[in-house]
């Protein structure tokens, strides 16, 4: 099964797609979809639309799953993540790609094996389990977390 994981994010979108084959994981692509800040809001939420659109239709996903965002301090800034969320989902619902949705703390669990790991423990154990990713973005090592969990806990 060919799954797409998404690290949202407004500025930096992380994307990574796998292949998961019983217990087999292959890595295939990730990458950054980036907007710039200075721009509307309006024209970064669409530069997200299709960069993922994009991906989707290169990588032809049988399902993706997304991060769930932690609570923010900032109103203002969780309002825009939020936004800049229901984009994503949106996507792949858009290509009829089913979206899943899991917490940080599940994500971590399922790749380094406890909830509360750090970025660098994160991107240690994505390139140990999939090594040909070679030298990837803290965003790109979540999004491929994101698709390893739901490699795990998918029905």
């Amino acid at each position: 099964m060919r799954i797409l994981g998404i690290d949202p994010g407004l500025q930096k979108t992380g994307w990574g797609v796998i292949e998961s084959q019983g217990n087999r994981l292959i890595f295939v692509a990730s990458g950054l979809i980036k907007t710039k800040p200075k721009d509307a809001m309006a024209y970064r939420l669409s530069c997200l639309h299709e960069g993922l659109a994009d991906v989707i239709k290169q990588y032809a996903p049988e399902t993706s799953a997304i991060e769930e965002t932690f609570v923010n301090q900032n109103p203002a800034s969780a309002l825009k993540l939020g936004q800049a969320r229901g984009v994503l989902m949106c996507v792949p619902a858009l290509y009829g790609v089913p979206v899943a949705e899991y917490g940080a703390n599940k994500v971590k669990k399922s790749v380094v094996g406890t909830g509360h790991a750090d970025k660098n423990q994160v991107g240690m154990m994505i390139r140990t389990l999939l090594p040909s990713c070679g030298q990837i973005s803290e965003d790109e090592a979540d999004a491929l977390a994101v698709a390893i969990a739901h490699a795990h806990y998918k029905a």
